[in-house]
């Protein structure tokens, strides 16, 4: 088990690098001038043009503004914004709310896409496995906004059960509507998901070994058919972390969260690249991590996978 995910983190090094490289090339080689607009109505000075050029090593060759970028990154600097704010200390501000966001996201689209789809893998075709058929295909259809701009006016403005807005400081509470709008896609192709993979697993030779031993349903569903069916949701859920906290701009901008949405979005804007560099480049490391945490419970689940 160790030389199995020494391999896999020996893996993330080359990906790391290729996609940071990847990043910062597409965020500085932009033709134009990146301080356009930071001085006013009127052009900036040369001699400010000059001074911002060196601070972040724009007068270099492209690679070696990646390689003192990647110097710094190694030592836990991920630069300054033009205004000179560290961008460690607006990821400290902004990332716990997204982190809480995309947890509550996850933990609903896995319980309810779980549950959902494991009672119609089950049960087989009938008028639930319709109803969730139907109902997941709407929430695929339903682009995230419509839903979260639903979700607002009904629960918050007509009815009154939760807020139009979270406060800048949100509680798990305030959290649970935003986070089943942003999941709530997500939660559909796990459902699906779940099922396709218990009806396949359903019939399979291991399930009728098992129930020709005698073993009770409950442990031939939740031992043999789950733990098999599981391995293609695992990997769902694992990377869809990493894309619940970059893609919950949406979210974050219909309910007012203060997230990492927020901070990657006014970047963009306002051409911080910067800002943008630093914090795909964390969302980068969150997805690595993720995928080595899927890796990880591959073996978990099925031993096969680390001896091959």
């Amino acid at each position: 088990m160790g030389r199995y995910v020494l391999r896999r983190l020996l893996q993330l090094i080359p990906v790391f690098i290729g996609t940071t490289f990847i990043i910062y090339a597409l965020v500085w080689a932009i033709p134009g001038d990146p301080f356009a607009g930071k001085c006013g109505d009127r052009g900036c000075p040369p001699a400010y043009i000059a001074e911002m050029n060196q601070k972040y090593n724009l007068d270099d060759p492209l690679i070696v503004q990646y390689i003192k970028y990647l110097g710094k990154l190694l030592t836990g600097d991920f630069g300054e914004t033009y205004s000179g704010t560290a961008i460690s200390s607006l990821l400290e501000q902004a990332y716990p709310i997204t982190v809480r966001l995309a947890i509550v996201a996850l933990i609903i689209e896995g319980v309810i896409g779980l549950a959902a789809g494991v009672l119609t893998g089950l049960r087989g075709r009938g008028f639930l496995d319709n109803l969730v058929l139907v109902s997941t295909l709407f929430l695929i259809a339903l682009p995230v906004f419509v839903t979260g701009f639903v979700a607002q006016i009904v629960l918050g403005s007509e009815l009154g059960i939760i807020r139009p807005t979270v406060s800048s400081d949100p509680s798990i509470g305030e959290l649970i509507v935003p986070g089943f709008v942003l999941g709530s896609l997500s939660m559909a192709y796990v459902s699906r998901l779940t099922r396709t993979s218990m009806m396949e697993n359903k019939h399979g030779d291991f399930v009728r070994t098992a129930v020709a031993k005698g073993l009770t349903p409950r442990r031939v569903v939740g031992v043999h058919m789950l733990r098999n069916s599981m391995i293609p949701v695992v990997t769902f859920l694992g990377t869809d972390l990493g894309a619940l906290m970059a893609g919950a701009i949406v979210t974050e901008g219909v309910f007012n969260i203060r997230g990492i949405g927020g901070l990657v979005f006014k970047g963009i804007t306002t051409q911080e690249g910067t800002t943008v560099t630093g914090i795909v480049t964390v969302l980068v490391l969150v997805y690595l991590l993720m995928n080595l945490l899927v890796d990880i419970l591959y073996a978990v689940l099925d031993p096969r996978i680390r001896y091959d």
